[in-house]
């Protein structure tokens, strides 16, 4: 497969995941009333915006956290993905995180559901 069906593919099984979460976790909601994509589409709107904001901040993040990430055994990186998924919160206006404790279980869940996803199918985008 090439880079851009997978990292479509990996778009849509992060839209499915963040269904789940939203279900899972109280406190975290998607808008998807008066959308113009509909339900599907602004759930893969929000995955695609977690994706390219976990993937152009969230390296920036973890480097320059990662002496509390040593110092704590890596739970830190529980912090730094909470502050992820709030900072995709800020900048859609149909995704909303109300507060820290979910916005901790909400990436907990996703980075979880992530992995399970990257071993069950092949998902890896190399360039």
């Amino acid at each position: 497969m090439n880079t851009i069906v997978k990292f479509a593919l990996r778009v849509v099984v992060l839209a499915v995941i963040i269904y789940v979460v939203t279900r899972l976790v109280s406190g975290i909601s998607v808008d998807t009333a008066g959308g113009r994509y509909g339900e599907a589409g602004t759930y893969l709107w929000v995955a695609l915006l977690f994706a390219v904001v976990n993937s152009v901040v969230g390296p920036v993040i973890r480097l320059l956290s990662l002496p509390f990430v040593v110092v704590t055994l890596g739970l830190f990186l529980l912090v730094v993905n909470a502050a992820l998924l709030g900072l995709t919160a800020a900048l859609s206006d149909r995704f909303s995180v109300d507060g820290f404790v979910p916005a901790v279980l909400g990436g907990f869940l996703i980075a979880v559901f992530s992995w399970i996803a990257e071993l069950l199918l092949p998902l890896k985008v190399r360039g």
